[in-house]
């Protein structure tokens, strides 16, 4: 091997020096660089946090056997693509391809790390990453000329392991390595294409998720009679789309549902303009396979149903079929055993269809849709260690509504959109708190244009709708809108460089950016079926900490705060807690925000926890706009601790610094004589803003028993 190839338990090997102009790879040698590949995919791959489990090493996501297939079916496709053109490709062809990476990376951090694993060696580069992409799009494209398209070749590979394992034509020219110039970060409100080089047929019903690496696309109608049993992976880090495999998938369908486990694609039901279909598929991108899901016990066979992962089942819900018209049953389904669980019937939420779902980490919320005759403002929130339904509250809910959306922020459920009660597009919304069972309207001051069939994603901090139409006629939009959940706003998306107009679509976030594809528009009476994309860059705003506090009211004389800086000499609250040391954080931002992590908040260094009463409540905050409240208990005397906010406008961690050293009165970081002399002199004196810290029990006045509780601490401090 040369130096620093790894092996496939991804460590390197020591040898001598590569030569200065590489013209082959043994097979060993791809393999190994392939598994370092698949290394830099599965640290990216999203692991649910609601998944039970820790992530596991990638070898137990994909075996050996697998990665050499990997490399297998490359050089065959590479062979495929010289047998039919009459020539191989070429070095001048793989440099292209690298540098196309280079230019259009949508993910520039992940293709950094995918040269860095192939040890930045441009030769490599060329072999291993651009030929399995450039051979696969060269291979279909002379595939879909000979034959037509159906997401498979017409005819088998070489299956000569001789000429397949083979080195490839050797190269005699140097490679360049190119220069990832794409900026780190994307430009906030701006849009990008997806590529379309050997991208999937134009789709709608399909499905898409998001893995932290890729979006997996599959399934759907082609707009006429055609459903299909094939899917893409867009990669945007090489801003590049493969095939999945069609070896053991799932048959033709559209209307179907998905959901990404962390390590399987999990695709269940919809019809195939025929039949409704009960079975499924689960589709492991790191092994490229394809596993049938057990039909006993499940559910039947429906279209516009709905389903979420819970962590470690797939819980399916509602939908309809022609037989039995609209459902209120469903199915929780364990990959781990294979086998399909009936959710309960009790006090569910009434039958209906093109609804929506969202996973609360404990519920599912079932909200809006229709019972074919009205269009419903009734939900139902089913959990599932119980196996049972609690109802949505009505007051206030907004209007029943049908191909609306809905968007999970961690606390809430927001619902925006669709055909509403009236029987027409709206561009309305409310506000789900599961904790009070009550709703709150969204605001409509900018609000995108009323609309239905439509997307949206959470992006942390902000909802994003963008696209769908208004009925009737059919007026497809490619407009959008951002609502900030902290300030109860809109924003409008950019249309500069916006993909074509569309509804029907599907849309996710992968963590910066919103992806979205295919679906159709209206042209006439006509829907024209589309098979392009785009990526909208949504950078989250920077919360800015004007001020933090601890703070205390003291009896009738009001509340009084003690400042916390974030630099420098922690604030010192000198104040006692009470019976269980209770104590209330207020962080004021520049402007308003929401906090998305979770928990929400923890005191991540020193003695306490986040809640009242002696008792933890979770990590739950209090957010007022721009302002946030930390409830504190069972803090200890004589220490520093941090308080940590998670996820403050999707993706910052804010630490607020407080010293506790209660009878401090100076703020020195000491308790003597001096805090001692200073309360004596303020007894019987009001309590205001220049006394307040000698009112050490908070009674809202100053008495001997505020000098006995500094007494009694004398000789503390806080901790260097």
């Amino acid at each position: 091997m040369a130096a620093g190839t790894p092996t496939t338990s991804g460590q390197f090997l020591r040898t001598k020096a590569p030569e200065r102009f590489r013209t082959t790879l043994t097979f060993a040698e791809r393999v190994a660089y392939q598994y370092a590949i698949e290394e830099v995919y599965w640290q990216h791959r999203i692991w649910p946090e609601d998944n039970p489990e820790a992530k596991p090493p990638l070898n137990a996501a994909i075996s050996p056997a697998e990665v050499e297939k990997k490399v297998s079916d490359y050089l065959r496709k590479s062979q495929l693509v010289t047998e039919e053109r009459g020539s191989p490709i070429t070095a001048t062809e793989l440099q292209a391809e690298m540098d196309r990476m280079a230019n259009h990376a949508r993910r520039p951090d992940v293709l950094r790390e995918l040269f860095a694993s192939l040890g930045n060696d441009p030769f490599v580069i060329a072999e291993c990453l651009a030929r399995p992409t450039l051979g696969e799009q060269l291979a279909n494209e002379l595939n879909v000329r000979a034959n037509g398209r159906d997401g498979s070749l017409s005819r088998p590979l070489s299956s000569a392991d001789d000429a397949a394992r083979s080195a490839i034509a050797p190269h005699q020219a140097a490679y360049k390595l190119p220069e990832i110039s794409v900026p780190l970060d994307c430009m906030d409100n701006t849009w990008t294409a997806t590529t379309t080089a050997n991208a999937p047929d134009a789709r709608w019903g399909h499905i898409a998720v998001w893995t932290g690496i890729e979006m997996i696309v599959w399934g759907g109608n082609d707009g006429g009679n055609t459903y299909f049993a094939t899917g893409w992976r867009y990669n945007p880090a090489t801003d590049s789309w493969t095939t999945t495999s069609t070896t053991n998938a799932p048959a033709a369908r559209w209307l179907h549902t998905a959901v990404w486990t962390g390590s399987e694609m999990i695709i269940w039901s919809g019809g195939d303009g025929t039949n409704f279909l009960n079975s499924g598929g689960s589709y492991n991108p790191a092994e490229d396979s394809w596993l049938s899901i057990s039909t006993t016990n499940a559910p039947l066979g429906r279209v516009h149903h709905t389903a979420v992962w819970t962590g470690s089942e797939m819980i399916v819900w509602g939908g309809y079929d022609y037989a039995h018209g609209h459902f209120n049953s469903g199915g929780r389904y364990d990959p781990g055993t294979g086998s399909w669980v009936a959710t309960s019937t009790v006090n569910a939420p009434s039958a209906r269809w093109s609804h929506t779902a969202k996973w609360t980490g404990g519920e599912m919320i079932i909200w809006g849709g229709t019972d074919q005759t009205n269009y419903l403002n009734t939900g139902g929130r089913y959990n599932p260690s119980t196996n049972s339904w609690t109802p949505t509250g009505l007051t206030n809910a907004p209007l029943g509504r049908v191909v609306h959306t809905a968007v999970w922020t961690g606390n809430e459920m927001i619902v925006w959109g669709g055909v509403d009660s009236t029987f027409n597009d709206a561009n309305t919304g409310g506000r789900y708190y599961p904790g009070n069972d009550h709703w709150i309207a969204t605001n409509t001051d900018n609000a995108p244009s009323a609309r239905d069939s439509h997307t949206a994603v959470w992006t942390g901090n902000e909802m994003i709708v963008w696209g769908g139409d208004f009925c009737c006629p059919g007026i497809d939009f490619n407009t959008g809108g951002r609502y900030n959940a902290g300030m109860d706003s809109w924003t409008t998306t950019s249309t500069a460089n916006a993909p074509h107009a569309r509804d029907s679509h599907t849309a996710l976030w992968t963590g910066s950016e919103m992806m979205i594809w295919g679906g159709g528009y209206f042209l006439g009476s006509n829907f024209i079926v589309l098979n392009t994309g785009g990526i909208y860059c949504a950078q989250p705003s920077t919360p800015i900490v004007q001020s933090a506090a601890s703070q205390k009211t003291h009896g009738t004389a009001g509340s009084f705060d003690i400042a916390l800086p974030l630099n420098g000499t922690a604030g010192i609250e000198c104040r006692t807690g009470g019976a269980t040391n209770d104590y209330t954080l207020v962080i004021t931002f520049n402007a308003n925000v929401s906090v998305n992590g979770n928990p929400e908040a923890a005191v991540t260094s020193g003695i306490g926890m986040v809640g009242t009463g002696g008792v933890s409540n979770g990590g739950m905050v209090t957010i007022a706009g721009n302002v946030v409240t930390v409830p504190l208990t069972d803090v200890a005397n004589a220490q520093t601790i941090n308080v940590t906010l998670f996820g403050v406008n999707g993706s910052t961690n804010v630490v607020i610094p407080m010293g506790i050293l209660i009878g401090d009165t100076t703020g020195n970081g000491f308790v003597n004589a001096g805090d001692v002399s200073q309360t004596k002199s303020q007894v019987g004196q009001v309590v205001g803003s220049t006394n307040f810290r000698e009112d050490v029990n908070a009674s809202g006045t100053i008495t001997a028993t505020d000098v006995a509780q500094v007494k009694a601490n004398v000789g503390t401090s806080l901790p260097p």
